[in-house]
């Protein structure tokens, strides 16, 4: 505003100074870099600091939690997801691959979770993925006693497989014992290096020292699932069952979603006849992997053997046939199944189930699978491949399956030809197991017996049975 004195104009604002071309110039500089700032956050060459990051950054110790929850929840692997104790383990190690105690924690969660698995190959899978966690954690931490003994408990449970030679099972057993060693040495008052040392010295046949350390470690750990478990393990395997129950059970309050603990409870109780409880821990595993949606056929095969024990065939076998539904191409289950059929005298049915295990089979000429696509068991036939001759398990379904190839044989079918080719085998590959020679002997007696007087080779075998064989 201004006011007129003295003919002159009066101004209150002071008055602006001559255009400075220094300042245009910057001005015109800074129009400039914002309509290329605009155009490069449009064409996305350049992100907004305001924008939200691609994924929520989570700490390693809020995975290393969940995998704890997830673990006790028993949900230690889902092939659906990474929601479970492995996935959130290698999700932690991804923020912090330097962590050797993480490390340690993923190979002993995927060892104890191979035991939900189907088959041996799964299983030595998963072992030897453990196995390079395990010594992924050792490079990292070579002087820390946990760790350590997390490396021998992977080892031995490595030398445990039935697809490694017996050199290698050796090796695996020797290179657990140094483990175990280094790790008692680093700290004599870690439970766990005393817990997996004795289940070491176990499987080394070192029944006074495991004995001695894995109480030790029970002592010192009183709530430690692993102490219990291995102690559990060691008075088993000294055919102290109700003690060994007691151990488990203990274990199992600890951890309560642990199905192979109430697997292990179960199998105690069936060795001492007790089969009602028996059952109702083998029910309580199988329960468990519905809810959590694991399809292990290991419950259902324990029941099934349980029924069969008990002399009700009938349903041991639609058992058994539940834990075939989950893995139609699993051999192990066809043997397992095979031999309720034998003991239910079921021969004509076992022959093929038996087969499959044994020999494998082919889609088209699985006609167990045919079967339970036409019972509404399965949805579709599945060819099977042959078992390996690597332990006792499946030496006893060679000997059952040369027993019903022995009853079934007729001058025409020639089934104790291959009868005695298996018996070849066993006796190539268990020559000194005097059990099984014993069931060998008794099938080749019975097929020379048959082979050797056509005339009644008909009428012999409908007498002849397949020889009685224990449940190694």
């Amino acid at each position: 505003m201004g006011q007129i004195q003295d003919g002159k104009t009066f101004n209150l604002h002071p008055v602006r100074s001559k255009s400075n071309p220094y300042r245009i110039l910057l001005l015109t500089f800074l129009i400039l870099g914002g309509v290329w700032l605009m155009l490069q956050l449009k064409s996305g060459q350049v992100q907004s600091p305001f924008n939200p990051t691609p994924t929520p950054t989570r700490s390693p110790q809020s995975y290393i939690l969940a995998a704890q929850a997830y673990f006790a929840a028993g949900k230690l692997d889902d092939p659906a997801s990474d929601q479970d104790a492995i996935g959130a383990y290698q999700q932690a190690l991804q923020i912090d691959p330097g962590n050797a105690l993480v490390w340690a924690e993923l190979a002993r969660i995927e060892t104890y979770s191979s035991s939900t698995l189907s088959t041996d190959q799964e299983r030595l899978d998963r072992l030897q993925s453990a196995l390079t966690s395990a010594e992924k954690a050792v490079e990292l931490a070579p002087d820390d006693s946990t760790v350590a003994a997390v490396n021998a408990f992977v080892l031995d449970w490595n030398a445990s497989s039935n697809l490694i030679s017996a050199a290698d099972q050796d090796a695996y057993l020797a290179k657990a014992e140094t483990a175990a060693t280094r790790a008692y040495l680093l700290d004599p008052q870690n439970a766990l290096a005393l817990a997996f040392y004795a289940e070491v010295l176990l499987d080394q046949q070192k029944w006074d020292q495991a004995q001695q350390y894995a109480k030790q470690a029970v002592e010192l750990a009183p709530d430690s699932m692993d102490a219990h478990r291995v102690l559990g393990t060691v008075l088993e395997s000294w055919g102290y069952y109700r003690d060994a129950i007691d151990e488990y059970i203990k274990a199992s309050n600890i951890t309560p979603n642990l199905t192979f603990l109430y697997l292990r409870i179960g199998l105690g109780y069936r060795q001492l006849q007790v089969f009602t409880t028996a059952l109702e821990y083998f029910t309580k595993a199988a329960n468990i992997n519905a809810q959590l949606g694991i399809k292990d056929p290991y419950p259902y095969i324990a029941i099934a053997k349980t029924y069969a024990q008990e002399g009700e065939f009938f349903i041991a076998s639609r058992n058994a046939e539940k834990a075939l539904s989950f893995d139609p191409a699993n051999a192990d289950t066809y043997g397992q199944l095979g031999m309720i059929y034998v003991q239910a005298r079921n021969y004509e049915t076992a022959l093929p189930t038996l087969r499959c295990a044994v020999d494998g089979c082919t889609a088209d000429g699985n006609d167990t699978a045919k079967l339970f696509v036409d019972n509404g068991v399965l949805t579709a036939s599945t060819a099977v491949q042959p078992l390996p001759l690597t332990n006792l398990n499946v030496a006893y379904y060679y000997v059952r399956y040369g027993s019903v190839l022995a009853y079934l044989n007729t001058p025409d079918n020639g089934y104790c030809s291959h009868s005695l080719e298996l018996m070849t085998q066993l006796r190539l590959t268990y020559p000194d197991d005097p059990v099984l020679m014993k069931n060998v002997e008794d099938n080749e007696a019975t097929c020379r017996s048959l082979m050797g007087t056509p005339s009644s080779a008909a009428t012999s075998s409908t007498t002849a049975q397949p020889s009685p064989t224990p449940t190694p």
